[in-house]
């Protein structure tokens, strides 16, 4: 069980002490970049991405939230250890496997998002070569968004097939997640769970220990 803390939560009058803290308890960093196109949200380039991989050496999850998924993670992947793309933002779903296969060339693992409204069945294709399933429990573009109650369900087809299929892909849930939802997404069958208000609202290691 893994958790990735959302750095669109921090406090950025006092970034460097919080960095310092985070990176005593947690190996996972999670990296938003957003555009205001695909999302009505504007988030961070890759100098800021390049700079905190640096100062923490944690695992950087970065997630793209964007039109053009494949020429942002062009600009990202050097110091990416994970890219997760939305399903959404892809035009033609012809270019989902090639979106895969470039994010392995260039040794980064590759995850697909897909939003509540989205069903995760639409994934099928791709599950055989992604690494990771973000299933998105809030609508994305905005931190501390309440916890939409049918990612559970998505969460546990998404573990179901990959037990019959013999697959390897890691289910990670964003959005919402705190200490009331965190024990079900787990028994559910999240492996990466992110969290950005809940974690760094008061004591980090407490509430770490509370969503575990």
């Amino acid at each position: 069980m893994k958790i990735s803390v959302s750095v669109l939560s921090l406090d950025y009058s006092d970034t460097k002490k919080q960095l310092d803290e985070i990176k005593k308890h947690l190996n996972y960093m999670h990296f938003d970049v957003m555009d205001a196109h695909f999302v009505p949200n504007l988030t961070f380039g890759p100098k800021i991405l390049s700079d905190f991989k640096r100062y923490t050496g944690m695992i950087t999850d970065v997630h793209i939230m964007v039109d053009n998924p494949r020429f942002v993670s062009e600009m990202v992947a050097n110091d990416a250890d994970i890219i997760t793309f939305h399903y959404e933002a892809m035009e033609d779903e012809s270019d989902i496997i090639p979106m895969i296969e470039y994010l392995h060339s260039k040794k980064v693992k590759a995850g697909i998002a897909v939003n509540p409204g989205t069903n995760v069945t639409v994934l099928l294709p791709y599950l055989h070569v992604a690494d990771l399933v973000l299933v998105m429990s809030v609508e994305p573009g905005f931190g501390g968004q309440s916890f939409i109650e049918s990612s559970y369900a998505k969460i546990e087809y998404l573990k179901e097939y990959r037990e019959k299929n013999n697959l390897n892909y890691l289910i990670e849930v964003d959005g919402g997640v705190n200490d009331t939802n965190s024990h079900k997404l787990i028994e559910s069958g999240a492996d990466i769970l992110v969290s950005g208000s809940f974690l760094l609202k008061g004591d980090l290691k407490e509430n770490i220990d509370k969503l575990l």
